[in-house]
């Protein structure tokens, strides 16, 4: 296959009327899918001027037309930026100009933050919401397109350039080859037991690999479903469920817990998902347990941005016998636990894991450094730490950077958030290193509690922790700082605890 966007083209010649994406009361069929994609290729190079290893982004929120683009852009061999809309106007200029954007595709809500100087010299601009004269609606310009061409796009070119969180310094931009999505695809088809038949339900932000690699294009490259919801809301996503049927879908843990606390999830019917799939590191083993206790497996998988995402990953089979694992090695990745000079770690002592495969990306753009040091010796060194069992399931333990060295002693703040968790009173947590004068760093314990009290949290570890991992303070807050995903952005709780 030359190129992934002849995944569309094989299965509209299958099944033409076959629904490929539903979005908000709309149908778009595989053979209508096709046609689209061919204009969208039309109106890139002979409008636009895209050529091969051109970037297009893409700012809003889900829709079809991103995957409209993302195929478009593979039958040419350009690339999509992605771009988080929950970002600020200073990271989204830095982005838009760091990658050299040739055409930005943007909902109009959006682009007020905008200006002619955050946007490279020549970029055109689609206002998706409210087209401007002189560029006109999507659907216009569309309508106007020349004839398709013949795909031009190879496996080997660059498609997706997915910029990092950025969390410490500027975000890095993860090129992620057409060759690496399809292998991905073949992972995620193995990991899910994915067929022709299955309806995916897609509510994540497809701006991250994760709401875009889990399921969605994996979905389309085999000919299943897919169902769009714009934005996560834990009622819709209920309601889907129950009327639509979809049989996979993929939340992380702050979804979860969000669609578990609605009125509507006693009553819900959960009966038609296959699996729910989930991610995000550390998963709380109750909302694991709640979604096993309605019938529904839940399926972890490890990976990241530079891994497309699916390395790492538990099949339905084993979802109930191995609560809380990140799985095992995927069908066409490979992975090591190392220590800190290299080693392969034996059976049940923690390491870094590094992921080597088709489906990890090329490097970082333009940031020849970050790429020697991230992919050195051919593994991508992903910076999380995790242990292998003796039957070859992987257990995460936590980020390197997030490691408290207290005395001498590593302290992963994940085995003492576990166990927050389950304290009653306690919504959510996060554990940080503080400096110590005696210690070097201690661990304290920032908490969105109710109902509960500092000494009842600190007594709560006794007998079920080390003492030197117990946290030494407890700091109440409203809430966690979080980026788009749920994650916890750990830099600015260690801020808000005076660590950072």
């Amino acid at each position: 296959m030359r190129n992934i966007s002849l995944w569309i083209d094989r299965n509209a010649g299958f099944h033409p009327r076959k629904p490929a994406i539903r979005f908000q009361g709309e149908t778009l069929t595989y053979a209508a899918m096709a046609e689209r994609i061919g204009r969208m290729a039309a109106v890139l190079t002979d409008e636009f001027d895209v050529r091969q290893g051109d970037r297009i982004a893409w700012l809003g929120t889900n829709h079809p037309d991103l995957l409209i683009l993302l195929f478009a852009a593979a039958r040419i061999g350009a690339m999509v930026v992605p771009l988080n809309w929950r970002l600020a106007a200073p990271e989204h200029a830095f982005i838009l100009q760091n990658a050299g954007v040739r055409a930005l595709f943007a909902q109009h809500p959006f682009l007020g933050a905008l200006d002619g100087s955050t946007l490279p010299a020549g970029c055109r601009v689609v206002d998706l919401g409210e087209p401007a004269a002189t560029t006109g609606s999507v659907d216009d310009l569309l309508a106007g397109a020349g004839q398709p061409s013949a795909p031009t796009g190879r496996l080997a070119d660059p498609l997706l350039l997915v910029y990092t969180s950025g969390t410490t310094g500027r975000p890095k931009g993860a090129i992620l080859t057409q060759s690496a999505i399809a292998w991905n695809a073949v992972n995620a088809i193995h990991m899910h037991d994915m067929t022709a038949h299955d309806h995916v339900l897609t509510v994540l932000p497809m701006f991250h690999v994760g709401g875009l690699n889990i399921q969605t294009t994996p979905a389309l490259h085999i000919g299943a479903t897919v169902t769009l919801h714009e934005r996560f809301e834990p009622g819709a996503f209920l309601n889907e469920v129950t009327t639509r049927r979809p049989t996979l879908s993929v939340l992380v843990p702050a979804t979860i817990s969000a669609v578990m606390n609605h009125p509507d999830w006693p009553d819900a019917d959960l009966g038609s998902l296959r699996a729910l799939a989930t991610g995000s590191m550390v998963v709380p083993q109750e909302l694991i347990e709640a979604v096993h206790g309605r019938g529904v497996p839940v399926i972890q998988v490890y990976g990241s941005s530079e891994t497309a995402p699916i390395a790492i990953y538990q099949r339905i089979g084993n979802a109930f016998e191995t609560v809380g694992s990140m799985g095992r090695i995927g069908l066409h990745s490979e992975a090591r636990i190392v220590d800190a000079d290299g080693n392969d770690s034996p059976p049940g002592l923690a390491g870094e894991i590094l992921i080597r495969g088709p489906h990890v990306a090329a490097g970082y753009w333009n940031d020849p450094d970050a790429t020697a040091a991230a992919f050195a010796g051919g593994w991508f060194h992903t910076g999380d730490i995790a242990e292998v069992d003796g039957n070859g399931d992987f257990w995460f333990r936590d980020r390197i950077k997030n490691v408290i060295i207290s005395g001498g002693e590593n302290i992963y703040p994940a085995e003492a958030e576990r166990i927050l968790r389950e304290m009653p009173g306690v919504r959510d947590c996060c554990v940080v290193g503080r400096p110590d004068q005696r210690w070097g760093a201690v661990p304290i314990a920032v908490v969105v509690a109710e109902g509960i009290s500092r000494e009842t949290i600190i007594a709560g570890f006794e007998g079920r922790l080390a003492r030197f991992k117990h946290p030494r303070d407890v700091m109440f807050v409203d809430e966690l700082p979080k980026n788009a995903m749920g994650k916890v952005v750990v830099e600015e709780v260690a801020r808000l605890a005076g660590a950072g």
